[in-house]
């Protein structure tokens, strides 16, 4: 914003919460630097919303701690912590136009007009939307009132603001869209922020960071680079999208090819596969596996392809994403280099 007050470190230790017999929230620490973006990743019902809320002091923890640049939190009130938060649903008020909407914290704040205006025309200009200001909010299409919802929460200048799957309930071109806009507004803003998402491909367009949540807990954290490559468990690998993950009895052949015999992934995008008859795949009899085209999807600069392989009598689905698709029903020879073999600690 105008004033450069940019963001501040956020720091969750030992994070507990309860519900009756579930654990919410089972021990997490968490730690977001100045400016950063850190994805939260995880299924429904996995604890992400209620970390986002005890950050913002809308969930009492049972037990840990919530600092803001070293400052505690915990118990503060919501008003008091520097903290916005989006919402996956816009809940705009009716009754005041974008103005209105947007200019509601500053209110509640005490800010002065003259002040609260130029902070609503500063913001609205951010995302967009210049000259909205006595738009009705009953006219804006889905995309607009995310905008003004992103606005209104920028405008009391959070140090941290807190994304709770804003872009959940959007059609997929307008959630692209406005997934590719949010990241030079915060950027420009220099605000820290948490982002809610099940989505594993706009978590890896949006993050500095991703942490992958299940059951309450943080599970692996890092790059989207390091997360896609070293996801070190078959339940990080699976929820990230990988679908060729061996974390029980592998067949021999298969682990011959692979060089492992425990557990690991094999990358659908390294697989190298040939029809049976196009001499494609170099000869090497350690690697090469035959299997059969069972599904063919295309997805504009290459194709998907599920491939069943008898692989030492034991029958195998694999997937493999390649530049070329041979129909369903083909006969093909994969090969399998180290490349695309990822190892598990499971």
């Amino acid at each position: 914003m105008a004033d450069g007050r940019g963001g501040g470190t956020l720091r969750i230790t030992g994070a507990h919460v309860r519900f009756d017999s579930t654990r919410a929230l089972d021990g997490v620490d968490l730690a977001v630097g100045d400016g950063e973006m850190v994805v939260l990743l995880g299924p429904s019902g996995c604890g992400k919303t209620t970390l986002l809320r005890a950050a913002a002091g809308l969930q009492p923890l049972d037990a840990g701690r919530i600092e803001l640049d070293g400052k505690n939190l915990t118990g503060q009130r919501p008003d008091q912590r520097g903290i916005g938060l989006m919402f996956q649903e816009e809940v705009l008020f009716p009754h005041f136009d974008v103005e209105g909407n947007v200019a509601f914290g500053l209110r509640m704040a005490k800010v002065p007009l003259v002040e609260r205006r130029r902070r609503v025309a500063e913001v609205l200009a951010l995302v967009g939307l210049s000259g909205f200001e006595g738009r009705d909010v009953a006219t804006l299409s889905g995309g607009e009132a995310q905008r003004v919802s992103l606005a209104r929460a920028l405008s009391p200048e959070p140090r941290v603001l807190l994304l709770d799957e804003p872009f959940g309930s959007l059609d997929r071109l307008l959630r692209e869209r406005l997934i590719d806009e949010l990241r030079p507004v915060l950027d420009q803003v220099g605000v820290t922020a948490i982002h809610v998402t099940h989505d594993h491909h706009e978590a890896f367009a949006l993050a500095d960071r991703i942490a992958v949540m299940a059951s309450g807990r943080l599970l692996r954290i890092g790059t989207p680079e390091e997360v896609w490559t070293d996801p070190r468990t078959a339940q990080v690998a699976r929820f990230l999208g990988h679908t060729n993950v061996f974390d029980a009895e592998v067949p021999p052949d298969l682990a011959l090819a692979a060089g492992r015999q425990d557990s690991f992934v094999l990358r659908a995008d390294r697989i190298e596969v040939a029809v049976a008859d196009d001499g494609g795949v170099t000869e090497d009899d350690a690697t090469q596996l035959p299997a059969t085209v069972i599904r063919r999807r295309f997805r504009g600069d290459c194709y998907e392809l599920r491939l069943e392989a008898d692989i030492g009598g034991v029958a195998t689905t694999l997937d493999a994403i390649t530049p070329h698709g041979p129909p369903v029903g083909a006969t093909a020879r994969l090969r399998i280099g180290r490349r695309a073999v990822i190892a598990l600690d499971d």
